[in-house]
């Protein structure tokens, strides 16, 4: 079982082939430090509004990665999985039907 994921056999990712895997995790880092400064503000009893801004602004960065891996994931899992078709093809559709649905509820 790959130990990233939870699944066995993803180990080959498409954001790995596409090169960004250092954009994300640069992202990621961003946004690191985004809850960091929102953990500062809750302790220096920053103005509620202020701090609310701040989620807003770090939940945008965590929903353009998260479209970013999903588009990756569509655009090399998903794409390679129905070429070849069979069970794999579902699966990798409703896999990515279920993540797409968490992130609108999200």
């Amino acid at each position: 079982m790959d130990e990233h994921s939870g699944h066995e056999g993803h180990a080959d990712h498409g954001y790995l082939h596409n090169k960004n895997k250092e954009a994300y995790l640069k992202r990621l880092k961003r946004i690191e430090g985004q809850v960091r400064g929102l953990q500062r503000m809750v302790e220096d009893e920053a103005y509620c509004i202020d701090i609310l801004t701040q989620i807003s602004a770090s939940t945008k960065a965590l929903q353009a990665v998260a479209l970013g891996l999903l588009d990756e994931h569509l655009g090399h899992c998903v794409a390679g999985a129905v070429q070849s078709g069979g069970t794999e093809a579902d699966e990798k559709l409703a896999e990515a039907s279920a993540a797409i649905a968490r992130l609108v509820r999200s």
